[in-house]
């Protein structure tokens, strides 16, 4: 099952982005792209933003949103030693309550490097 946990997430993701956006709303087209623009290269590198959106969306508890960017981080090069450390600051920051998402955070970067 590890080995398709990856698949699933982006094809479901991309699936329900196409649905979504199919429907042309300008609100929701807009907020798509300012995601886009927002971890683009700027004064920040990708691999810092990144690493900022794993953070904070591990400490709001979004399982989708730290796929996502565990995703990108990998993509990115980004070492396993570098996305711990950035969840231990997560973990401090939210919490016990963190630990769920942390556990399945470890589940998807493990399946990450089988893919």
């Amino acid at each position: 099952m590890q080995d398709s946990i990856v698949e699933e997430f982006n094809a479901y993701r991309s699936k329900m982005n196409e649905k979504l956006l199919t429907d042309n709303n300008k609100i929701i087209k807009r907020i798509f792209n300012l995601d886009t623009n927002a971890f683009a290269q700027g004064a920040l590198p990708k691999k810092t933003k990144e690493l900022l959106g794993l953070g904070n969306s591990m400490v709001l508890r979004c399982d989708d949103c730290v796929r996502y960017h565990l995703e990108a981080c990998y993509k990115l090069g980004i070492t396993k030693e570098e996305v711990v450390e950035a969840l231990s600051i997560s973990l401090l920051i939210g919490g016990t309550i963190v630990i769920p998402h942390l556990r399945r955070a470890y589940e998807y970067w493990e399946a990450l490097e089988k893919s």
